[in-house]
């Protein structure tokens, strides 16, 4: 998947699910378009996106 964060083992990209739930859709809609994720599956994208949310890249100092 181009090295997109997937879920579990699954062809689903973590995004995938974000901008299904940015663009409206409940996760029980989102369930019942995609039989084989779970619950947990959306919990576990959410999850994942507040951590890279809370990511910090630190300027290393230039050599002089």
């Amino acid at each position: 998947m181009g090295g997109l964060p997937c879920i579990r083992d699954l062809r689903v990209t973590v995004s995938m699910v974000l901008g299904q739930l940015a663009a409206g859709r409940t996760i029980e809609q989102l369930l019942a378009d995609y039989p084989y994720l779970e619950h947990a599956d959306v919990l576990a994208a959410l999850e994942y996106a507040a951590a890279i949310a809370q990511e910090r890249e630190v300027p290393l100092a230039r050599p002089a």
